[in-house]
């Protein structure tokens, strides 16, 4: 009966998806720009949609048929599940592939929500959609850049790579030397992407809100809402060109003590329009290629101190923060004015790429994140709930929005001992968190659609800090955690001075800095004596 019922529904969303997509099509194309583009799209998109309403339809029926009748809990049922997690893991990448664009963006999300979706989705998502992405033809780049800057590459540019060095969802990137010899990486949209990024939200709009309408547990409209203001965006190269300078000029203006360790790739101007961006090429190592780390005489644990410092202040004290921090946006260099020291080793310098995805926190959104980090850091259980409710948790939902933030249960998180947010690398940690993920499904999807967008994208730039840590050092490391609670107490500090100037207050600023002092000292005594008692049962 049950099997019946399900192949009745994915027999209806595949009917209702056709018809809703085909006048989908034709309203794009009445509102395109290229119309006789967009008629293209017009066979294309009903095909795209059917696509997707079929992949949707095989992952459930899989899931309810493979699973029917296994005893809750047994080893036959965990390990069938484990295969049906697989096979709809990769059905959902090739769907991804298929269709491309948004869809790649959409993958690449997934793969990062090792909080809520099962571990063998975030390995196959996360392994493939960062280094398999579409590659444009060399015709349709020239009638990119013909459209765009009015000639062809070889009469803009002294020399120009027709094979790209990276290809993303969105655009790919050529090495080319500018008329006067300067190298660069010119960044070019996929053709047609702004027709085909409507008409992909038209179609995964309709999915969700489908699924969710016979799956109410399943609410990710929020998904949509957020792709559908933040891809235009994206879409849009000189607005990323604006965010990189932006970047840049607030590390110099708010973090100067750090501002010559991270650095964002030059803007040549003349040479880019909202669909071509043309930077200074960087050459450097991949934040998560660690052999090619060491070679350039860079420690890697240096390099996650570097990362963790630079967006800790981007959100909590600039309030202004790059969402799209994954492996192949960061790049490593040594510190150009820096010299080996005597063991030949050189400081780094944390390149960011692609600026495409930033967020703004207003004033109070950064005070109340910056001290709910202070909270999860120091173990301090009232403030932890105080600030989840603030950020839209709910009384009822606080203790597994801390759990998220952190991916540690509510007791480790309240834990007073110095290391209990650090993730220990085994299958144990693992398990726990898969357990806790496929146990409080309902209750994440109703906490996620509950939270301001912002912060569900401070959720996405933690994810991928997250991986970033583990590639450099094989877990989650104390000192990473040390430096977020000094970064996220002093811009709470700050905030409270800001907020009142009186006498008063400032005396109790200079109390907090001093205990803010003396807490971080004795944090820091603990993790030297863990590392020598790590360093001696080694010997």
């Amino acid at each position: 009966m049950a099997t019946r019922a399900l192949w009745r529904t994915g027999k209806k969303l595949v009917l209702v998806s056709t018809a809703l997509c085909v006048g989908g099509a034709g309203a794009t194309i009445a509102t395109s720009d290229d119309p006789a583009t967009a008629l293209k799209l017009f066979t294309a998109v009903p095909i795209r949609l059917v696509r997707d309403a079929i992949t949707a339809a095989s992952i459930v029926f899989d899931y309810e048929y493979s699973l029917w009748g296994l005893d809750e809990g047994s080893v036959e049922k965990s390990k069938v599940k484990h295969e049906v997690h697989l096979r709809s893991a990769r059905k959902l990448e090739e769907l991804c592939f298929r269709n491309g664009g948004i869809y790649i963006k959409l993958g690449q999300h997934v793969g990062q929500m090792d909080y809520l979706v099962p571990q063998e989705y975030v390995e196959t998502l996360r392994a493939s959609m960062l280094n398999r992405c579409p590659v444009s033809s060399y015709d349709q780049v020239c009638q990119v850049i013909k459209k765009e800057l009015g000639e062809s590459p070889d009469k803009i540019f002294s020399e120009f790579d027709p094979t790209p060095i990276a290809s993303a969802s969105l655009a790919q990137v050529h090495v080319a030397r500018t008329i006067d010899g300067q190298k660069v990486a010119v960044k070019v949209q996929h053709t047609h992407m702004t027709d085909t990024a409507a008409a992909d939200h038209a179609t995964v709009d309709m999915i969700v809100n489908t699924i969710h309408r016979f799956f109410p547990s399943f609410d990710y409209r929020w998904l949509v809402d957020e792709m559908r203001e933040s891809v235009p965006k994206e879409l849009d190269f000189l607005v990323e060109a604006q965010n990189s300078e932006k970047c840049l000029d607030n590390f110099r203006k708010q973090s100067p003590h750090i501002a010559d360790y991270v650095y964002a790739p030059k803007v040549y101007w003349n040479l880019s329009t909202s669909k071509l961006l043309t930077m200074e090429f960087m050459d450097g190592a991949h934040v998560n290629d660690v052999k090619t780390i060491q070679r350039l005489g860079i420690q890697p644990k240096e390099v996650a101190k570097l990362v963790s410092q630079a967006f800790a202040e981007m959100m909590f004290k600039h309030g202004f923060v790059h969402c799209d921090p994954h492996a192949a946006n960061l790049l490593v260099r040594p510190l150009p004015s820096s010299k080996r020291s005597i063991l030949g080793k050189r400081k780094p310098q944390l390149i960011i790429l692609d600026h495409g995805l930033y967020k703004e926190l207003d004033f109070h959104t950064r005070a109340n994140y910056a001290a709910l980090w202070k909270a999860l850091i120091f173990a301090d259980a009232t403030a932890i709930k105080e600030n989840c409710v603030k950020l839209g948790a709910g009384e009822d939902l606080y203790a597994l929005f801390a759990g998220i933030l952190t991916m540690r249960p509510w007791n480790k998180v309240v834990d007073p001992s110095v290391d209990h947010l650090v993730i220990k690398s085994n299958d144990g940690d693992r398990s726990e968190l898969q357990m806790y993920a496929s146990q409080y499904f309902p209750q994440i999807s109703e906490l996620l659609r509950r939270l301001p967008r912002v912060i569900l994208l401070m959720l996405k730039t933690n994810d991928c800090l997250r991986a970033v840590n583990s590639s450099l050092l094989q877990a989650s490391s104390l000192q990473t955690f040390l430096i977020i609670g000094k970064v996220s107490s002093e811009a709470v500090i700050e905030a409270k001075s800001f907020q009142n100037k009186s006498l008063l207050c400032w005396l109790n600023v200079f109390l907090d800095e001093i205990l803010l002092g003396i807490r971080l000292f004795g944090m820091q005594m603990a993790l030297w004596l863990l590392q020598l008692r790590k360093s001696l049962a080694w010997r």
